[in-house]
């Protein structure tokens, strides 16, 4: 069974950090784009960042650039979002995803609303407030 599993989500103060994990099951992460997604109260899903299999080619939100980092520990089968300065506007419930490797990049898919991923984790709550 194919399985996707966050955590590290939490309450941290403006500027403060955060590190999410995503761990697989059933299936290796490095051969699957993957991505962490979020979507905050009474908002859209925003794709803040991803990556691809082959190159390690990334994408992020231009809201987040700069300030976090995905990264791929194919040892662990683990996605992470290393997540620094942190901002009230960052609130919101994080999701990992993989999909199945296609045509598109991942600069287009973690973007493009109508496109589904196929599998995702339960989601995390992170909380930045002071």
């Amino acid at each position: 069974q194919l399985q996707l599993v966050e955590s590290g989500g939490g309450l941290v103060q403006p500027g403060g950090s955060l590190r999410l994990s995503c761990a697989a099951s059933g299936f290796t992460l490095d051969n699957y784009p993957i991505g962490w997604f979020r979507q905050a109260p009474g908002k859209g899903r925003e794709g803040v960042s991803c990556m691809a299999p082959s190159d390690g080619s990334t994408y992020y939100a231009a809201s987040v650039k700069g300030r976090f980092t995905i990264s791929r520990d194919n040892a662990k089968n683990t996605v992470y979002l290393q997540m620094n300065n942190l901002k009230p506007e960052d609130t919101a419930v994080y999701y990992c995803a993989a999909d199945t490797p296609g045509d598109l990049p991942v600069q287009a898919t973690c973007v493009i609303l109508n496109y589904e991923w196929d599998y995702w984790g339960q989601g995390t709550q992170v909380t930045v407030s002071s």
